[in-house]
């Protein structure tokens, strides 16, 4: 099944393309992307760690299949279950609509519409929630970068999307000419609905607004005449519109519709900007050319068609995430709910935990105007709320914004974002919870609780420590640069501070009391959501420390000592009846499916021991990417791309160990030769010319280095990265 829908959606682009008149060449790098890998569920307990609770759905990959340009406001795909990641899970059979938002964490999946035909003929197969929707197979279903396609059997309607940044381009092949309907179910989205509203504006245009929190505005044109809306219970949760199309045009109908922030005329401005008059298989092209454009970035040879399709799918994936905000004429609505407008585009902020740890690190590599827009947006957060925004947990934006200026983009104002961040980093109230006792104690405290369960209420002491050492160390890399040597200084020394929950007995990181003393109800297997860690386990995070290696190892009695624990690590086997959705797909304690250990497996490289640190890191490459019986599963969530960042650095053969040093930890790549066309126009070339998995020597521009990290000026300079292996 899976080669037939390859084929099917190869053929789909290339005959979409020709249809430009040849404007355009067949794909190239964009036929290795398939969107619909992340959406499958992940079942087999030999990988997860344990057996699926009934009803559970393992938490693997939450991706959508549909069309999205990168980084853009617009995600336009199919709706197969409200209340879940990202909207579409590949095992169900029923589309209720085509939403334009999406990000993957449960919330978006805004302005559903439908096209319907004898509505009510598959009532048999809806929910109790739907009066909508109709059954779909994946034979009759493709997708690109940019496209997707899926043909609605109880309504017999052939649907076709496409997307720019700020606008939806939908087309519908009604095999039955009349009774033409299009379904415009606002009372539904991720997020709860508080109202929503839509009117008929001349012959053949809609418009209006859907509010979950806040307003999304949309300006939609059709291509026929609409003969009526009806809106049964208008603005209430059970309501919705019924747009009904007049008779008599035989053509597919096309709707265009933009969306704002802001206003509904600033969707009609979105709208006409980016789509205007062009026909749909030219916006397709368009579309397809800015994906080939970013993805050409990387070239490669050697590997495996899978490894190559994992590699520019997981590139892909990278690029949806931060969203466009603003709108073409600059206006945005801030962080305090009022109209603004720059000269920059503004951006939602990054889901930093856990994006900081690589894949705003690749953005910034790939598109760094788009990385300079994060930041001033960002900073543009702060200037109105007082501090930098934070993303769930601990306070990255200190590294993604360092990790981005230590490598040379500093097209922002760096001193009023660097005093933001040190209000971040000092003041309570605002982005670091607990940060008083912080700064007092060295740690964060948790309460002595006798029997503590994986959702038991606490600070998660332990993590907080743990990421705020590391926040602390980042911007005392900013402060250096800026000559700031007091802020610098008091920095470092809290850099520190993760030692003080390193208990010397037991040698892993734990909580600890107000007095000082050990949480006494320990065990260092087990997975809590809050309690002492966040999303992990003391195995997990045990192994923290990227900034201070060395202080690290010393931890744990030096190299013997440190090899030991890390050994036991991958090898201690998970204990099935420990399940915290979220924390799954283990190699022995280690847990790839969620991210708080992802460095741990490059960390045999700082005891001079490269090729233990490889055996788990191919493990990972080769058994948890692309798996489950149709090859679609990941190992876990993909968090707005994280997930997929580890994947393309770590088989290119480079990873942001540290992600605000301006420098990357060597692996062997899994292809023979990378080309890697920085942004500025060099090209660096990662080759591995040996058939070996274990380093033997890396050399850069011909001259063999000592240790295992190569710093950020060759993507700067340009340069030849030598692999040998043995």
């Amino acid at each position: 099944m899976r080669n037939q829908l390859r084929i099917f959606i190869s053929t789909v682009a290339i005959v979409l393309l020709a249809s430009t008149a040849g404007r355009s060449q067949a794909p190239v790098f964009t036929k290795y992307v398939n969107t619909f890998i992340g959406t499958a569920p992940l079942t087999d307990p030999k990988i997860l760690g344990y057996e699926l609770p009934e009803g559970w759905r393992s938490w693997a990959g939450l991706t959508f299949p549909g069309s999205s340009m990168p980084n853009a406001m617009v995600q336009l795909s199919p709706m197969t279950a409200y209340g879940s990641g990202a909207g579409y899970e590949y095992e169900d059979t029923v589309i209720y609509g085509f939403t334009h938002t999406n990000k993957g964490h449960w919330n978006l999946c805004n302005i559903p519409i439908l096209p319907v035909s004898n509505p009510g003929k598959n009532s048999a197969a809806l929910n109790k929630d739907s009066k909508f929707g109709s059954t779909f197979s994946h034979q009759k279903e493709s997708a690109t970068p940019g496209f997707y396609q899926v043909y609605l059997e109880d309504y017999d309607v052939n649907v076709s999307l496409t997307s720019t940044l700020r606008a939806g381009y939908h087309k519908y092949e009604f095999k039955n000419n009349k009774a033409r309907q299009i379904l415009f179910d606002l009372a539904k989205a991720n997020n709860k609905v508080s109202n929503w509203n839509i009117e008929k504006v001349g012959s053949s245009v809609l418009q209006g607004y859907q509010q979950t929190g806040e307003k999304i505005y949309f300006y939609a044109q059709l291509n026929t005449a609409i003969e009526s809306l009806d809106i049964p219970e208008k603005g209430k949760p059970n309501g919705y519109a019924m747009v009904k199309l007049a008779d008599g045009n035989k053509d597919p109908v096309e709707l265009k519709i933009g969306l704002s922030f802001v206003s509904i005329e600033n969707a009609k401005q979105n709208l006409k900007a980016e789509i205007g008059d062009k026909s749909f298989a030219a916006v397709v092209t368009e579309g397809t050319q800015k994906w080939e454009t970013l993805l050409s970035t990387i070239q490669v040879k050697g590997g495996t068609e899978k490894q190559k399709q994992m590699l520019y799918s997981s590139l892909y994936r990278s690029f949806l995430w931060p969203a466009l905000r603003s709108d073409v004429n600059g206006q945005f609505t801030d962080a305090k709910n009022n109209l603004a407008k720059a000269d920059f585009n503004y951006y939602t902020e990054p889901s930093l935990w856990d994006t900081y740890r690589n894949k705003d690190v690749l953005l910034g590599m790939i598109s760094p105007q788009v990385t300079v827009d994060v930041i001033k947006s960002m900073k543009d957060v702060g200037e109105k709320t007082g501090f930098i925004p934070t993303f769930f947990h601990g306070d990255h934006g200190a590294s993604s914004i360092t990790g981005a200026y230590l490598r040379g983009i500093d097209d922002f104002d760096v001193q009023a974002t660097y005093k933001l961040l040190l209000r971040n980093a000092n003041l309570p109230n605002g982005a670091r919870p607990h940060i008083t006792e912080y700064i007092e104690k060295g740690y964060i405290a948790e309460l002595d609780i006798a029997n503590p369960h994986v959702e038991t209420k606490g600070t998660a002491g332990v993590s907080k420590t743990l990421e705020y050492a590391y926040d602390d160390y980042s911007l005392a890399q900013m402060a250096k640069k800026l000559g700031d040597t007091t802020n610098y200084r008091i920095l470092m020394a809290r850099s520190k501070n993760y030692k003080n929950v390193f208990d010397p007995g037991t040698k892993f990181m734990r909580g600890r009391l107000k007095n000082g003393d050990w949480i006494k109800n320990f065990d260092p297997q087990y997975p809590y959501y809050e309690y002492m860690y966040r999303e992990a386990n003391a195995w997990q995070m045990s192994f923290f420390a990227p900034h201070d290696m060395k202080g690290l190892i010393a931890l744990y009695g030096g190299a013997k000592g440190f090899e030991a624990k890390l050994d036991s690590l991958f090898t201690v086997p998970w204990n099935p009846k420990h399940i915290a959705r979220n924390v799954e797909s283990m190699i022995g304690q280690y847990c790839h499916g969620n991210q708080p250990d992802h460095e741990a497996p490059f960390s045999y490289h700082f005891i001079g021991k490269p090729e233990k640190s490889q055996k788990i890191i191919d493990t990972i490459l080769n058994t948890l990417y692309g798996i489950g019986d149709d090859g679609l599963a990941l190992s876990g969530m993909d968090d707005a791309g994280e997930m997929s960042a580890w994947y393309v650095f770590t088989a290119l053969g480079l990873y942001p160990f540290s992600a605000t040093d301006a420098e990357y930890i060597v692996t062997a790549p899994l292809f023979d030769e990378v080309k890697w066309r920085a942004s500025n126009g060099k090209m660096v070339t990662i080759s591995k010319p040996g058939k070996g998995r274990a380093i033997s020597s890396i050399k850069v521009n011909g001259k063999t280095i000592d240790g295992y990290f190569v710093s950020h000026d060759v993507f700067l300079n340009g340069g030849d990265i030598e692999i040998d292996t043995r």
